[in-house]
């Protein structure tokens, strides 16, 4: 009979940050646990202290260099109220919109081309050197080019909006800095048909993943659980940008519903755990073993009503039926969502182009000030909430961030072991592409370790097997 081992994935690759899985094997090489570890130090939430109210929106995208305007916007929507401001202007509105389209969109093509495509076109055991987005343009150069094309779109809407692709300063407390000359929109509008009909294929390609390899999507990562996101007042339509609190149970049923997101904390509790830097949240009512819930792409098809844009509605439509109308639980159903959102995404921008708002001059509302203000957006990983406290000097004395990386961290732990058990179970050697199937699980939620953990260092790129008494057995060097 073997000795327990313990098996080390160090570091998940093709995520955005750093993290490590630890796989626990019993005596008959089953697996016994498994864990997802952020092994990284937190830290933004302190250090946003003591910096003015205006600063706020600019620093706090520093968390990520790939979602950085989610933050920026939800921040700035936490500013907002803090300076008494209920409501924006239209062009402010809709010029902050515009942004947020603009980041899903590009987020979403970057996973779901650059990060995931690698495994759903090759295979999950594929040889690592060929799971990179290199071989998936070699393969098909033309998927590859619609990806850096789809992808530049949304980033060059962030640069018009913001000020610049990466880290802009468009939002500011109150408003916007800036609106979109005319011929900043007619430059858009000359590809803006050519981003829709891509968008369409990109979902037809993920559309035809879920249905052409159900026996795969069902049985991989697919458990009943709670969701959670914001929806739009009064319908409960999709609305990745301002809205409501909804969470429905696995069966569907209604949690809670239409609460107004500055009341999060009256059921969103977060929870610590001593192998992880990043929190835990769950639903107060149901305590922390039942409450646990998941967010993002998949969680905002399952918790909105319907989708205002008719390409996307349609495709909601088909996605919800493959359930019968129930919660979708399969965790790789998230690329199928994603698709839906870049469709909406580039829908919505279609709209927004031809609003005239979006020339006006009005940018920036003023109101009485407030001490505390809390600030909700569905980013591309889900929903993500911003909390600050500012006293009379307008320095912020409280920060508390829930991102969506947070929000799934007990999902992505249940992912984990669930592919772990069924991929790793009863095996003596392990394999690169074994340890694949694991890491897939993981990037189905896209997670960003970086803003779960506000973290800094990077770790060894290497996967390590010790026997019982902790002794090295294996070492080989993992694939980025």
């Amino acid at each position: 009979m073997a000795e327990p081992r313990l098996i080390e994935i160090s570091p998940v690759t093709r995520v955005e940050g750093h993290g490590k899985v630890t796989i626990h094997l019993d005596r008959d090489n089953n697996v016994d646990e498994a864990r997802l570890h952020i092994v990284e130090f937190r830290g933004f939430e302190r250090f946003i202290r003591g910096r003015l109210l205006w600063e706020v929106p600019v620093i706090v995208q520093r968390l990520c260099g790939i979602c950085p305007v989610s933050h920026h916007l939800a921040a700035a929507k936490a500013m907002d109220v803090i300076c008494g401001v209920d409501e924006l202007p239209p062009t402010a509105e809709k010029m902050r919109r515009l942004m947020h389209y603009g980041q899903v969109m590009q987020s979403h093509v970057l996973h779901f081309f650059h990060l995931s495509a690698p495994d759903l076109l090759f295979g999950f055991g594929a040889p690592a050197e060929k799971r990179n987005i290199f071989e998936v343009i070699k393969e098909n150069p033309e998927l590859g080019r619609r990806a850096v094309l789809m992808r530049k779109f949304g980033q060059e809407i962030i640069e018009a909006t913001a000020g610049k692709k990466i880290h802009g300063t468009g939002a500011i407390p109150g408003g916007i800095n800036r609106n979109l000359p005319i011929e900043t929109r007619d430059a858009f509008l000359k590809t803006i048909a050519d981003m829709e009909e891509w968008a369409l294929d990109a979902l037809a390609l993920a559309r035809g993943y879920s249905l052409d390899h159900a026996d795969i999507v069902d049985n991989f990562a697919s458990f009943p659980s709670n969701f959670m996101s914001i929806v739009r007042e009064g319908d409960g339509a999709l609305d990745l940008y301002h809205g409501n609190l909804r969470a429905l149970d696995p069966q569907g049923d209604v949690i809670f519903d239409q609460l107004e997101y500055s009341r999060y904390h009256e059921k969103i509790v977060e929870d610590v755990r001593s192998w992880s830097y990043m929190k835990f949240p769950f639903i107060r009512d149901l305590g922390a073993e039942k409450g646990w819930y998941r967010v993002g792409p998949l969680a905002r098809m399952n918790t909105a009503s319907f989708i205002d844009t008719p390409l996307a509605n349609e495709a909601h439509k088909e996605l919800k039926a493959v359930t019968g109308g129930a919660p979708n639980n399969a965790a790789l159903n998230n690329h199928w969502a994603r698709m839906i959102e870049v469709v909406h995404c580039v829908e919505k921008i279609r709209e927004l182009l031809h609003d005239p708002d979006l020339q006006g001059t009005d940018l920036q509302a003023k109101g009485d000030r407030r001490e505390e203000g809390v600030g909700v957006i569905e980013a591309p990983r889900g929903n993500l909430i911003h909390h600050y406290q500012v006293d009379e000097n307008d320095q912020v004395t409280y920060c508390n961030l829930i991102v969506s990386t947070t929000h799934n961290n007990d999902a992505m732990n249940k992912a984990v072991k669930d592919v772990a058990v069924k991929h790793l179970s009863g095996h003596e050697q392990i394999t690169e592409g074994m340890l694949n199937h694991v890491e897939v699980a993981i990037r189905a939620y896209d997670p960003c370790l970086s803003c779960a953990t506000h973290a800094l260092g990077q770790m060894p790129l290497q996967i390590e097997l010790f026997d019982a008494d902790g002794a090295l057995v294996d070492s080989r060097a993992q694939a980025a």
